[in-house]
């Protein structure tokens, strides 16, 4: 056979399947068929909606029924537009938005330092619930940081000097020579300074939306729309609305 016709021939060598046909995603399905959520049960700003539906997801959690409740995947964009996404533990929320904690030589960092629009999304697929938050990120002050950090369990204060987040090493030997170095430098009982490098960023939201699973996917979308006029603590500062699913 010439090199043109075996270019032409249409048969080809079968691809084998990644995965066998009993684990086809396409095939997976979850019927919701919990209770709707309604304008009506809303209260006055998304923050307020939010301390609602993040209380039940700790009692789902103290049931066995949920994983880290404040797990959240925070997504951001570089100065070209290109996006990544990770899973960070939020650990505060107020009327002001949702704070997390890094290194602020992190991938996300540098992100959210050359543009500070992101996106924050709570799965809690065990509730048939997911919360989506846009807004934009400042970095909290340097006391709250300090406030925060001495709260850490010892060997996590440790880890934020030990890591220099998301820079390439050559090894994990690399990674455990640098904390067996600060432990030794800091053992158990001493005080460890907070990094000058790490610290905490807040997401301001300008939309919350409150996600809630229903049967046929005829999902209840609802979300909270930051005006330009009214204070972001009172519902005059905020808009409702409902999104087909």
């Amino acid at each position: 056979m010439t090199d043109r016709a075996a270019a032409a021939s249409p048969v080809s060598p079968a691809v084998p399947p990644l995965v066998p046909p009993s684990a086809d995603p396409a095939a997976l399905r979850a019927h919701y068929g919990a209770e709707g959520l309604l304008e009506t049960q809303l209260p006055g700003t998304p923050l307020e909606q939010f301390a609602i539906w993040f209380t039940q997801a700790l009692a789902a959690a103290e049931a066995g029924a949920l994983h880290e409740p404040n797990a959240m995947v925070v997504s951001t964009a570089d100065a070209e537009g290109r996006p990544s996404s990770r899973t960070v533990l939020m650990k505060g929320y107020d009327r002001r938005g949702f704070v997390f904690f890094t290194n602020y030589e992190s991938r996300k960092a540098r992100e959210l330092t050359e543009n500070p629009h992101a996106a924050l999304l709570f799965p809690w697929h065990p509730m048939a619930r997911q919360v989506i938050v846009t807004g934009t990120a400042e970095r909290v002050g340097r006391e709250e940081t300090v406030s925060y950090f001495r709260s850490r369990p010892h060997g996590s204060q440790l880890g934020a000097w030990a890591s220099a987040q998301s820079s390439v090493i050559a090894g994990r030997d690399e990674l455990d020579r640098a904390y067996a170095d600060l432990a030794a430098r800091y053992p158990e009982g001493e005080q460890v300074p907070a990094p000058p490098h790490w610290g905490g960023f807040r997401v301001v939201p300008e939309t919350v939306e409150f996600w809630q699973g229903r049967a046929n996917r005829l999902h209840d979308r609802l979300r909270y729309v930051r005006s330009a006029a009214g204070p972001a603590d009172a519902a005059s500062g905020w808009s409702v609305e409902r999104l087909s699913p």
